[in-house]
């Protein structure tokens, strides 16, 4: 049985063509069967490796016009992992050694080639081993300052390139900007779509804002919705507020994912080197704080840092972290304000207020950290510490003998579509003393809108539980009649804004009254916010509305004043 002879593609760096011959001979009698080209300078070198892959190079040392150490540079400049093997009649130890340490793979002598088959098998089983090495180095590389899901630069490598930029402007006078964009209200989407879409959403957003950066600037993901992008020469502020509206410009347009069409609005906070900071962490930092103060104002806009910024900025900070404490640490408050039969003057429910005494500000009012709650996550968390305050404080209400009909709970958008809300409610209603129907949880009118069927199945399987569901500040939002219909709805909540000029506005008037005609259509109940005063509460009776809540009855009572005050109504 003959074997199998083992295809070689050989480029040999030689000058002599007696030498090639006795080469190619020593290698076919070793097994193989060889392809190969003799080239004898760094033109044709050059040329041999841009047409072909190759399995090894042998290279004669000293040549005319070429040596073996300038050919060994020239290979591992454009194939790093192809063999090299010196195999020369004039090398002695020393340039063998260095040959060596400047990457040849092995050295021999013409006069002596019964090493050089072996060699040759030697050196293609561990070029393999070198290549596979080589590509999990970079592969671990590009991971350490990438992003898995986008592939864009990390906050590692945008960091580099930020203090390569800054290096050349010193040089060149250039002026850096660096633009932090984060998408408005996308925790919210992502709850809602899943993790899945949401991540295809991401990637999706990555490759539009890719379109607007040039090859010198860089796009970077920070994680989560934060996008960085650096631009390495904008002349000034109108240059700078173009880009910005360019890049905003990008999201007019929906994003089409698995048959849905979503639409995103993105802020954006702007940082100029030098003035705004003279380093990477410190430039990044006050864009990210420019795009914050960008997201309190409404989102879908564009701020330039400033000092007053920073200085909010901060203040958010020192804000969030302490509100996480008092979440943790059981330091916030559950107040809760009457809503009142406007017929009968009857008490129907209370609605549970959040409140923060903090121990060195005093009282934080709820629109000044509900939004960084929101904003940061922690609303989650915050939620859920307030229904359990809630449900807790009902039985003391019950214990002293006067439980009213109703407790409402806030319920933010995040929560409503947050995968593990519903398990929350189950756990919490699970042997609960309380009766079906007693708790109602309240949901803002955009907040349900996000996603309408997704609202309507969570709301539905928390009606399965026994749960009310109220519409807050309705009118302020955009549902329709249809879309109404559809969702399982027992309250609408009058907005406090329509009650606030009722008796100065007649279009208030009219949209109270229409509001009143459809809760009746749809045999919903509705309670008015914001009740301030006699007159206030007469014109809403004359239109028919069923409850109230505001101050003309009682602020929001804590725990211990809210008993006093319906035991002291159920004894008048």
């Amino acid at each position: 049985m003959v074997d199998e002879k083992i295809s070689l593609r050989l480029l040999m760096i030689e000058d002599n063509p007696d030498d090639e011959a006795l080469i190619i001979r020593s290698i076919r009698k070793g097994g193989f069967d060889v392809e190969h080209l003799r080239v004898e300078n760094r033109a044709q070198l050059i040329e041999a490796l841009r047409q072909q892959d190759w399995d090894i190079v042998l290279s004669d040392y000293q040549m005319p016009e070429f040596n073996g150490l300038n050919a060994l540079r020239t290979v591992k400049e454009r194939s790093p992992d192809l063999p090299f093997i010196i195999v020369s009649g004039t090398i002695g130890e020393e340039l063998a050694v260095e040959a060596m340490r400047s990457g040849a793979q092995d050295y021999l002598m013409k006069d002596n080639l019964a090493r050089l088959v072996p060699a040759i098998r030697r050196e293609l089983n561990d070029a393999d081993e070198r290549r596979a090495l080589r590509l999990a180095r970079q592969t671990l590389r590009h991971q350490a300052y990438h992003d898995i899901l986008t592939g864009l630069p990390n906050r590692w490598l945008l960091r580099d390139r930020l203090e390569q930029v800054f290096a050349f402007s010193r040089r060149q006078h250039t002026r850096p900007t660096v633009m932090f964009l984060d998408l408005d209200r996308f925790k919210n989407l992502n709850d809602t779509l899943g993790h899945l879409l949401g991540d295809q959403l991401l990637r999706a957003v990555a490759d539009r804002l890719r379109e607007v950066i040039a090859e010198q600037d860089t796009l970077a993901r920070l994680g989560g919705d934060d996008f960085v992008l650096l631009f390495s020469d904008v002349p000034d502020r109108e240059a700078a507020l173009a880009l910005a509206r360019r890049i905003q410009a990008r999201f007019a347009q929906p994003f089409r994912l698995d048959g849905k069409e979503i639409y995103l609005d993105a802020s954006i906070g702007i940082a100029r080197y030098p003035e705004n900071g003279s380093e990477p962490d410190i430039l990044i930092k006050h864009a990210e704080s420019a795009m914050y103060f960008a997201k309190e104002r409404g989102g879908n806009s564009i701020q330039f840092s400033s000092d007053e910024i920073q200085a909010a900025a901060a203040n958010r900070f020192n804000i969030e972290n302490d509100l996480r404490c008092a979440i943790r640490n059981d330091q916030l408050e559950v107040h809760y304000q009457p809503q009142i039969d406007l017929r009968s003057g009857a008490i129907t429910g209370v609605e549970a207020l959040v409140r923060w005494p903090h121990p060195h500000e005093g009282m934080i009012a709820p629109d000044r950290f509900i939004p960084i709650a929101e904003e940061s996550g922690l609303i989650l968390s915050l939620g859920h510490w307030v229904l359990q305050r809630a449900m807790a404080d009902a039985v003391r209400f019950k214990d002293a003998g006067c439980l009213p009909r109703r407790l409402a709970v806030n319920l933010s958008a995040r929560q409503l579509y947050h995968q593990e809300t519903l398990a929350a409610f189950q756990d919490l209603l699970a042997g609960s003393p309380l009766e079906e129907r007693f708790l109602e949880i309240e949901l803002t009118e955009s907040g349900v809108m996000q996603n309408p069927e997704q609202a309507v199945a969570n709301l539905s399987a928390l009606r399965d539980l026994g749960v009310s569901v109220a519409i807050d500040d309705f009118g302020t939002g955009y549902s329709s009649l249809a879309y109404l219909k559809r969702f399982p709805i027992d309250i609408l909540k009058i907005d406090r804004s329509f009650v606030r000029d009722l008796a100065l506005d007649q279009d208030d008037e009219a949209i109270i009254r229409t509001i009143i005609a459809m809760a009746e259509t749809l045999n919903m109940r509705v309670i008015a916010e914001g009740i301030e005063t006699r007159e206030q509460l007469e014109r809403l009776e004359r239109l028919g509305c069923q409850e109230g809540q505001g101050y003309y009855f009682a602020r929001p009572l804590p725990c211990a004043e809210l008993i006093r005050f319906l035991q002291d109504r159920a004894c008048a």
